[in-house]
């Protein structure tokens, strides 16, 4: 019905949204972060390695085991986001990227997606070129070690799980 912005926080934007329940038309107030879509990259070595960083997570105050990714630029495809993200952050590059899924990281109140690519022959080309406030390190993991990385709890964070489960079906794992 109505949208106002209630906050601009750079990287994301809080909106007030005035909804009507069509269902008995009851009118609400609602909060929803704006942001711009995201990608994970899941970067796979020729001998079966996904590549994953071990970066500080300014929300938790720790370091998380994650795919290479970030925010995908405006006109910026989630392919050549994911493939700049892969180089800036890691310096590999690969062969072939191929968009795998997608998810919406919480719909209730955030309206982007967070999207998955697969780069298979990944292999480091370059050095990294971090983003100002970036800290972080490259960590090769067997695809056969995932599951317990993430049963053991040392992949803790919601989307790195989720590509890291789009990677394993796609695969067929």
């Amino acid at each position: 019905m109505q949208d106002d912005l209630h906050a601009d926080c750079r990287i994301f934007e809080v909106r007030k949204s005035r909804f009507l329940r069509r269902s008995d038309e009851k009118e609400g107030d609602f909060f929803v972060l704006d942001t711009s879509d995201w990608v994970n990259v899941l970067a796979l070595t020729g001998s079966r390695e996904l590549l994953l960083v071990r970066q500080f997570r300014f929300g938790t105050e720790e370091f998380s085991l994650e795919p290479p990714g970030g925010v995908i630029e405006k006109g910026e495809s989630p392919v050549l986001a994911g493939e700049r993200e892969l180089l800036e952050e890691t310096g590999f590059t690969g062969m072939k990227s191929t968009l795998i899924g997608s998810v919406r990281p919480n719909p209730a109140i955030m309206s982007n997606r967070c999207h998955f690519l697969l780069v298979e022959g990944a292999e480091k080309t370059s050095d990294t070129s971090f983003d100002p406030h970036e800290e972080l390190e490259s960590v090769l993991v067997p695809l056969a070690e995932l599951r317990n990385l993430a049963r053991e709890g040392k992949i803790t964070h919601s989307l790195a799980l989720n590509a890291i489960f789009n990677l394993l079906l796609y695969l067929g794992e």
